[in-house]
């Protein structure tokens, strides 16, 4: 009886442990997690289990890797907020699979991405022909967000955190130095000062940084 007890306090107080430090990382859906966090999620879940187990195992030695496990965790993301290489090495970027209604074969071979899982995601946002969708990109959590041609024009980042999206502004059509002639008509004339740029239907949003 007494095991039983000692088990049912190991799992009360490890419930209560990683709900706190869940919610000290950040709040996430399930399906934007990222590969970081989805390998933090599991080490603790088996940890956890391992420990409930073992209920005449010492429970700190349980929680302090969990502790050090969400340290990780924290210092990674960050590091990821600071700098945009080390988010896309973390996260992933987001990978243009159909642009302007030409399937990008280079883009999901890099993915690992095939026909089959592009038309089964096209299929459960009920589109039925590849040749009605403008543009399909694949998220870094394995979604897929597609615009239609009868959608409204797509707006492009130009600017993320200060750092120029060369290859946005290759996708419509400019080049740096247009984007420093727009942003010095606007009064504006440093990149690094801007946390957020884009382009839609030929329009210019500026968001400086705090």
């Amino acid at each position: 009886m007494a095991e039983i007890y000692a088990l049912a306090f190991r799992t009360v107080i490890l419930y209560v442990v990683i709900f706190i430090l869940f919610r000290l990382m950040g709040k996430r859906e399930i399906g934007e997690l990222s590969i970081l966090d989805l390998v933090v999620f599991i080490m603790m879940a088996e940890i956890a289990v391992l420990a409930i187990e073992n209920v005449h195992d010492d429970l700190l030695k349980t929680i302090v890797p969990i502790l050090v496990l969400t340290l990780i965790q924290i210092v990674f993301a960050y590091i990821s907020m600071k700098s945009e290489k080390i988010r896309h090495l973390l996260d992933g970027k987001p990978t243009i699979i159909i642009d302007r209604g030409k399937i990008d074969e280079r883009a999901m071979r890099s993915q690992r991405y095939n026909f089959d899982d592009l038309m089964t995601q096209l299929r459960e946002k009920n589109i039925e022909r590849v040749s009605d969708v403008s543009y399909a990109i694949l998220e870094p959590t394995g979604k897929l967000s597609v615009f239609t041609k009868t959608d409204p024009p797509l707006e492009f980042p130009l600017i993320i955190d200060g750092i120029v999206q060369k290859e946005h502004l290759a996708r419509i059509g400019k080049d740096q130095k247009w984007l420093e002639q727009m942003l010095a008509e606007k009064g504006h004339h440093h990149f690094s000062h801007i946390s957020y740029c884009s382009y839609h239907k030929g329009a210019i949003f500026i968001d400086m940084k705090n």
